[in-house]
């Protein structure tokens, strides 16, 4: 036995001691939900038992830091995992190959996988992590993160033995400037971009392959999925991204305007760091890269110097290089963080959640796939956060395990195995605040309209915990004016958008992330009456708000909430906007026929930056993130106001001087209302 591998079984059996000791202490098991025959049903599990059961093959081997030379002479390098005999030798047998893009160093998934598929005892211990209930408790989000262990979010972050075993190839290759590859780090750069179609390619031309080749792959390595389909129409044989992004802009380096420092700061940390482990075991033999050390001098943090100007420049005309490149449209470095998902050929699977870091591009991704049928794109959205995606699949009226989706998903189009995955529903939506699943043709789901819900001054009477300011919402517009206070607080911390921006750490104590009544302190909040009946929400609200700034500037943070009778507050949909960035691109937006913005996307160009007037009023439409949520009878809607969104994003530097973190002013006029304009199964009053 390896020392690495006696190092991981002493890890874990210190686990399960620890496990074992916590879980004496009265911990009531947990009890899955309800069974779902359209979600599992027979074929799933079919493709459980498939991927499962015995093995083609008796094991596989690793060759690790395998030289793949990109045509600038730059060298990547990938551990090569390939099916093995009975004597523990590669099979001859050309097979399709799957290749995982990462930063995060081949080093780490290649522990992770070996760690989560240890025979007998990780099995055991999953269970008995799983076993533990703490809801009710201030870690009652325990459950969801320990979830993501046996939902098959790790085989498919790293590399899944069984898939292996089962007839298939994979590469793991560190990008270019990360783990032991050569080069600087682009954070998907053209040339970047670049390296992963020339990895695909020269994978073609191994004896090993057979010329069908996939990807796989969670966030880093589920974006360059989506960026390679896109680049190399026709060359990938399936893709499988797991909470992809294709709008790196919208979605996490400057959601509406501002800086995604809460997510964006320690995660660049990560990447940093880690690209900085050496290769110990070619220090050892003499091979050490020393290109790789130099490359590494070069350019030690990557991408902090334009996080430092982006929140200290104050002017516009101070901003240079990357850090201007970022927030102008149509330049190169800008194109590079964006996928025409419409060139998308080859079948694609994809798995994000309501919220992800990356909702804003997963949710729109079913329509975006526009050349593939319906049988080749398939789009499901969880609940959960970025690091807890499908934490709870392959329980009773969930989807199957994410590894045993994605064997079925090659197997059908990179072996041509009809086992029915193709006929899967096209969009399978979680649906919030309950978590239970619906599935349908399309996202948004057919059968919903949109509807103005306007803010009142009138107080709901529907606030028993501190608010900044309580008012309505209804069907009908305000007869009285009115002027609602909102300033800059640090309530956001313990919220939803908090939890988001921490990829879904801090969901350990979601006390914050499922109850939005702790964040509403800083907040102006208008609530609804109670729904009557049953009445789902489908698709992307935009929160119209008529509003006066006394500085130049101003940044407002809004969310959708859904209040039961208790008086829980559930957040369902959030979104933030800069008001000097606030000039929307019209041909990316969705408007209504009477001229309502049903789908805002701004342009966050310096070439539309339009500071305000010291006391002027004019009308916004914040970008929210979409939703499938469904009020019970009794149920009300809600949508928070509030003048800063930190840790997920604070002012870009320019609108942060400008705005001076003053109060910011929502102004109610029956001539020029403010709404939420949200599409709706059936009216509400």
């Amino acid at each position: 036995m390896s020392v690495s591998r006696r190092m991981v079984r002493q890890l874990l059996v210190l686990m399960v001691t620890a496990v074992t000791v916590v879980a004496g202490v009265g911990l009531v098991p947990a009890v899955p939900g309800a069974a779902n025959a359209e979600l599992y049903g027979a074929l799933g599990a079919k493709w459980t038992r498939t991927h499962d059961g015995p093995s083609r093959y008796k094991g596989y081997k690793v060759t690790p830091d395998v030289p793949i030379r990109m045509s600038d002479g730059t060298v990547l390098r990938g551990n090569l995992i390939r099916p093995t005999d009975r004597n523990g030798r590669p099979v001859s047998e050309k097979l399709p190959t799957v290749v995982n893009m990462t930063p995060y160093t081949k080093m780490v998934s290649a522990l992770a996988s070996e760690s989560m598929n240890y025979p007998v005892l990780v099995p055991q211990l999953i269970e008995l992590l799983n076993s533990i209930n703490l809801q009710g408790t201030f870690l009652s989000g325990y459950n969801e993160l320990v979830g993501a262990l046996r939902g098959g979010l790790i085989n498919t972050f790293s590399y899944d033995p069984k898939l292996i075993k089962s007839g298939y190839n994979m590469l793991v290759v560190d990008v270019r400037g990360t783990g032991f590859s050569q080069g600087t780090w682009q954070v998907f750069g053209d040339r970047e971009r670049r390296d992963t179609v020339e990895v695909i390619d020269w994978v073609k031309r191994q004896s090993w392959d057979n010329g069908k080749v996939g990807m796989a792959g969670v966030s880093y390595s589920a974006i360059n999925q989506l960026q390679a389909a896109s680049d190399a129409p026709g060359e990938l044989g399936a893709i499988f991204p797991i909470v992809p992004g294709a709008d790196l802009i919208q979605d996490v380096i400057a959601p509406g305007g501002g800086v995604g420092m809460g997510f964006l700061a320690p995660w660049l940390g990560l990447v940093n760091g880690t690209k900085l482990i050496p290769n110990v075991a070619s220090m050892l033999n003499g091979t050490f890269d020393w290109k790789w050390l130099g490359d590494r001098v070069k350019d030690p943090l990557t991408y902090f110097d334009v996080m430092i100007e982006a929140l200290t420049t104050r002017t516009p005309n101070g901003l240079h290089g990357t850090t201007k490149d970022l927030v102008t449209a149509g330049s190169a470095r800008r194109r590079s963080l964006h996928t025409d998902t419409s060139k998308i050929t080859t079948p694609t699977f994809a798995i994000g959640g309501w919220n992800d870091l990356f909702t804003f591009s997963e949710s729109r991704l079913l329509s975006g796939l526009t050349s593939l049928p319906d049988g080749q794109r398939k789009l499901i959205m969880d609940d959960g956060y970025h690091i807890t995606s499908g934490s709870n699949f392959g329980q009773r009226g969930y989807p199957p395990r994410a590894d045993v989706l994605a064997r079925a998903w090659y197997d059908k189009w990179l072996k041509g195995i009809n086992n029915g995955i193709d006929r899967y529903s096209p969009a399978t939506l979680s649906q919030e605040p309950s978590g239970a699943f619906v599935q349908g043709p399309s996202f948004p789901l057919p059968g919903h309209q949109r509807q103005r819900q306007y803010l009142s001054g009138r107080p709901s009477g529907t606030t028993k915990t501190p608010v900044a300011g309580d008012g309505s919402l209804s069907s009908a517009a305000p007869a009285n004016r009115a002027t609602r206070r909102v300033a800059p607080g640090l309530s956001t911390v313990c919220s939803r958008d908090g939890a988001q921006s921490a990829a879904g750490i801090t969901a350990l104590f979601d006390f914050c992330a499922r109850d939005s009544r702790v964040s509403e302190i800083a907040a102006q909040t208008f609530t609804s009456a109670p729904a009557t009946a049953t009445t789902t929400i489908s698709g992307t609200p935009v929160v119209h708000l008529r509003q006066r700034l006394n500085a130049r500037d101003g940044y407002w943070h809004a969310t959708v909430n859904v209040v039961s009778p208790d008086g829980r507050s559930t957040t369902v949909s959030m979104g933030q906007l800069m008001v000097s960035l606030r000039t929307l691109d019209k041909q990316r937006s969705g408007f209504a026929p009477n001229g309502d913005v049903i789908d805002a996307i701004p342009t966050l160009s310096l070439d539309e930056y339009r500071p305000v007037r010291p006391g002027q009023v004019l009308t916004i439409d914040i970008p929210m993130t979409a939703t499938q949520a469904k009020l019970r009878p009794g149920d009300r809607l809600r949508v928070d106001i509030y003048a800063f969104n930190f840790p997920k994003a604070v002012p870009l530097g320019p609108g942060l001087w400008s705005s001076q973190l003053r109060p910011q002013y929502i102004e109610i006029d029956p001539a020029n209302p403010s709404w939420v304009n949200v599409p709706v199964s059936r009216p509400l009053r």
